[in-house]
């Protein structure tokens, strides 16, 4: 293949310490993701010697308002320097900051046209901040109907659009194929048009966000488009494990060999 895999320390082995899960994930060769920094000894994740995909790449804030865009330039300055103790190439962003359950704390999916300037205005800042310390911020689709309710800019034409339109190398995509499965759908065709985009892809099935081979998503042959794409980028499982940890990796793996 000629894309790399990884797979998500906060949704695997969930019975052990996330050092222990970052170091399981790694020796099964997978890159390695996490979510809120914050809350980890990062120093004993780079002990573990894994090499890691994406993390969070913000504490709090929003895109369109001057407190919240002041909050996520703050906390995404502290996520680079932080990225820099694991060695994290690309950190994840939100149309908003997220709350308990996955709600976000701004709600607000009718965006008005000056949300959309100040949004994009927001990613060339967080470009230029990325350029400056060799990362990139990818921007996440969310999906509205389960998961994330209200969150705006969540949809993936909407996170294509916003990094389009900010063009910037250090600005990319964070491709949720489970969101954009509940949400839009037309997986295939979506990687076809975003592909100069992504920064990465993620994966689960649908419904559950389990592993591949659970739900209704063919990943197989989103798999070869991506070889026939010629995608090198990664393609992280993103996913609970249906039963056992290790064969929900092994049904990944399968899925996209």
């Amino acid at each position: 293949m000629s894309y790399r895999l990884a797979a998500c320390a906060e949704m695997l082995f969930l019975d052990l310490p996330v050092e222990e899960r970052v170091r399981r994930i790694h020796e099964r060769g997978y890159l390695v993701e996490i979510w809120d920094w914050s809350t980890k000894d990062l120093a004993a994740l780079a002990a573990t010697g894994a090499k890691f995909s994406s993390m969070t790449g913000y504490l709090r804030g929003n895109f369109t308002t001057a407190e919240g865009r002041a909050a996520l330039i703050a906390t995404a300055k502290e996520s680079l320097l932080a990225a820099e103790l694991i060695d994290s190439p690309r950190l994840n962003l939100h149309g908003t900051g997220l709350g308990d359950g996955g709600i976000p704390v701004l709600p607000g999916e009718a965006v008005t046209g000056q949300d959309w300037i100040q949004a994009a205005d927001t990613l060339r800042e967080l470009g230029e901040l990325g350029a400056a310390a060799g990362r990139t911020f990818v921007l996440e689709n969310l999906n509205l109907a389960v998961d994330h309710p209200g969150t705006p800019f969540a949809r993936a034409a909407d996170t294509l659009a916003l990094v389009r339109a900010v063009d910037h190398p250090h600005v990319r995509l964070n491709l949720d194929l489970y969101h954009a499965q509940i949400g839009e759908g037309n997986l295939v065709e979506l990687v076809r048009e975003a592909l100069p985009w992504i920064g990465e892809i993620q994966i689960a099935d649908v419904p559950g966000r389990c592993e591949p081979g659970t739900g209704e998503i063919r990943y197989e042959a989103v798999a070869a488009a991506l070889r026939e794409l010629g995608y090198t980028g990664v393609v992280a499982m993103e996913a609970w494990a249906s039963g056992d940890p290790d064969a929900a990796l092994d049904a990944f793996t399968a899925a996209f060999a």
